[in-house]
């Protein structure tokens, strides 16, 4: 099942997209796509509608982020060894993790808005793992229980205001923008085996990432079970599980960086693409 939201910022409506590729309205049965929603006896209730039975919607809406109201929006930085190595960075022993403030957070296609004075805006193609279940000191073997559904999010870094500017990582990764997430919630039972995903990203139509989920050096049973050992992850919050290689920062002979006016489409097999347009703040 794969659930959306759609229309204009603030004003999102629930749906889902079925098999034939066409939008359907949920409104009448759920109020949105949240935490509210995504424990396992409600996604049986949706999964039981016949979506021919729901209305179609019409046209080609706004599709706002596939989540909505995110309680937390956690990070999980170096987590592909080839990734963490054109980043001049040591492979970690323990997942490294930051937050993206939710105000970040954006529809799929929606512009992506370049920081005023920012010189160092990059991207970073990610699997988002979607919490159903609240989690406090889960086992590896049950992580994966606790899991609503998978969507694509790409993690929009300012690498001066991550890096060169002191403190935490967490002040160039979460700008206004630098959140977008969907198209869709694909839920758990259509995502088999989350590490056998192929994952890429394209700026201008230049392929910059083409990576694979078998690749990350900390798997979603492991990231799980680690984070909710600092804290509860609760339904509705986002992990978004580090990207391939291939970011800008890493490029050879020197690093290449967005400026307003390009376009990036990206996407994860199975869980859709976005594509974003980048503007001035």
């Amino acid at each position: 099942m794969k659930l959306l939201r759609y229309g204009p910022p603030g004003q999102e409506k629930p749906g889902l997209l079925d098999a034939a590729g066409t939008l359907r309205d949920l409104s009448a049965h759920i109020a949105d796509v949240d935490g509210r929603v995504l424990d396992a006896a409600t996604l049986a209730r949706l999964r039981a509608l016949d979506p021919a039975t729901l209305p179609a919607v019409d046209g080609s809406p706004r599709l706002g982020a596939c989540v909505a109201n995110i309680g937390k929006f956690i990070c999980i930085g170096l987590n592909y060894a080839d990734h963490a190595a054109e980043s001049g960075m040591a492979v970690p022993a323990e997942p490294v993790v930051f937050g993206k403030w939710t105000s970040a957070v954006v529809g799929p296609n929606d512009d992506v808005k370049i920081p005023r004075g920012s010189e160092k805006t990059d991207w970073e193609v990610e699997l988002g793992v979607v919490i159903g279940k609240a989690a406090s000191y889960v086992e590896e073997a049950d992580a994966l229980d606790h899991v609503a559904g998978y969507c694509v999010i790409n993690d929009v870094s300012e690498r001066n205001y991550q890096l060169e500017r002191g403190g935490t990582w967490d002040k160039g990764k979460g700008c206004d923008t630098f959140g977008p997430t969907g198209p869709w919630l694909v839920t758990a039972d259509e995502v088999p085996d989350p590490h056998a995903l192929g994952l890429w990203l394209e700026v201008d139509g230049h392929r910059y990432q083409n990576g694979n989920t078998r690749t990350m050096i900390f798997r979603v049973p492991q990231l799980i079970a680690y984070l909710s050992r600092f804290m509860t992850l609760q339904p509705g919050d986002v992990i978004s599980t580090g990207t391939p290689p291939g970011v800008g920062m890493g490029c050879k002979p020197a690093p290449v960086y967005l400026r307003p006016g390009q376009t990036m489409r990206l996407g994860i097999d199975g869980l859709g693409e976005q594509q974003q347009r980048t503007v001035a703040a």
